[in-house]
């Protein structure tokens, strides 16, 4: 644990970084639609899971004092609005299909853009946001009223039976005018808070069939001495913590084997430090302070390529122990770790924070780096992604709130969702 000493240095870089990097959501974004932008490059287009997890975000901002209450409330009925309302059909420009809204939208029009496919599991990112807004906003106010509502109409709109095309699992999406995706949601992934959401719809509801099917596909695994539902990619172990309290609440699964979805999600966090103090590969900078293997950006300019000896590539699911590992670290994905093991979180924070990993960057820690890439102006964390991207800001903003005050966590418990879902799933025990 952290000496007492620490403790003020702790508490100012989380404030710091906590408020930049909810300023993302506030600059990097359509007012008039309340679409927030994939990244902040010229001419990126919008992430439906951005939206959601600004929408999660702007109750944060209004607790923390980031944001008025009433700036909030006019942001977040834009969003709601605009995706209420938003055209709704198999159009291959549509905006939403089912219920359910293509990954990538145009920031003004809010149409579908590059041929993108209708995600599920992007859309449970921004349902999710949707019913935290619903629960925070609760007001006797027209407009707060107004927000409950239509966070209630978009959860019952999605046609999660749809989504499963006759099999037991959820598919991954549709592409208008070709169909269902042939990837489903199987293996241990991200998609745990779909299937609680999918469970707990009040109009379309997955059968419990689904998430049985959706386990008997997990891996545990012995790596390191520790033991856990493995995936290589750290984010995998945190986003649906972001909504979801899991702590002293288990399923057929984890009741199977004594544990619970946070101390796999603890044990993930210990392993990337293990093997980053391992470093089997010899990359440079990695050590006991400086891990986070994640889904990023790389200094790769196309899918992959070679500098010397070494295979780098561009954006990749990279993963630890098992790879693929190109020496490129991601600082949001320790971060985002903080509830789980803040022992070994905040070291690295600090390190990142010693490394200038947060120079020239206007919402906080760059989102990737790779020291093993000398960079031109000679900085120690060598290349660094110009780039910060909606879906890494919002996990750092959320999940340092979990950790400093369980903010969002006990919002969430108030959702009827997602205790039905939860209850469906078969989870029991904790604060269920």
């Amino acid at each position: 644990m952290d000496a007492p000493t620490d403790q003020p240095l702790n508490d100012k870089l989380l404030s710091d970084i906590q408020r930049l990097s909810f300023e993302y959501f506030l600059k990097e974004a359509n007012p008039a639609n309340g679409l927030i932008a994939d990244r902040n490059a010229p001419g990126a287009p919008a992430s439906i899971a951005a939206v959601g997890l600004a929408l999660s975000s702007y109750p944060v901002g209004v607790e923390r004092g980031f944001m008025t209450r009433a700036a909030a409330v006019g942001r977040t009925l834009a969003t709601l609005r605009f995706f209420w309302d938003a055209p709704h059909g198999t159009e291959p420009d549509a905006t939403g299909y089912k219920g359910f809204y293509y990954h990538f939208l145009d920031m003004k029009m809010g149409r579908r853009v590059w041929n993108c496919e209708l995600s599920t599991v992007d859309t449970a990112l921004l349902l999710a946001g949707a019913l935290a807004a619903g629960a925070y906003f609760g007001e006797d106010d027209e407009s707060e009223l107004e927000i409950s509502r239509l966070a209630d109409a978009l959860y019952r709109r999605a046609d999660w039976r749809w989504a499963q095309n006759g099999g037991a699992t959820v598919t991954h999406g549709w592409r208008s005018g070709k169909g269902f995706l042939r990837y489903r949601w199987q293996g241990y992934d991200e998609a745990l808070i779909l299937y609680v959401l999918g469970l707990g719809s009040p109009t379309h509801p997955l059968p419990a069939e689904s998430y049985a099917a959706w386990l008997s596909t997990y891996k545990w695994k012995k790596i390191y001495g520790r033991e856990l539902i493995y995936a290589g990619p750290l984010f995998i172990h945190q986003l649906s913590h972001i909504w979801i309290d899991f702590r002293d609440i288990r399923d057929a699964f984890m009741r199977n084997h004594g544990s619970d979805y946070f101390e796999n999600s603890r044990q993930a966090t210990y392993l990337q430090r293990d093997y980053a103090i391992r470093n089997p590969r010899g990359f440079s900078g990695y050590g006991e302070n400086c891990w986070g293997i994640t889904a990023s950006d790389g200094p790769g300019s196309k899918r992959h390529m070679t500098v010397g000896d070494r295979r780098v590539y561009g954006y990749l699911a990279r993963g630890a122990p098992f790879g693929p590992d190109d020496g490129t670290l991601s600082p949001w994905a320790a971060i985002t770790s903080l509830p789980f093991a803040p022992e070994i979180v905040l070291p690295a924070l600090r390190h990142f924070h010693e490394i200038d990993l947060h120079e020239g960057n206007p919402y906080g820690f760059t989102a990737s780096f790779n020291p093993t890439i000398a960079a031109a102006d000679g900085r120690s964390g060598g290349w660094v992604s110009p780039d910060h991207v909606g879906i890494n800001q919002g996990p750092i903003t959320l999940m340092i709130e979990n950790y400093r005050s369980d903010f969002l966590w006990r919002l969430m418990r108030r959702v009827p969702a997602i205790a039905t879902g939860l209850h469906r799933a078969g989870f029991s025990g904790g604060w269920l």
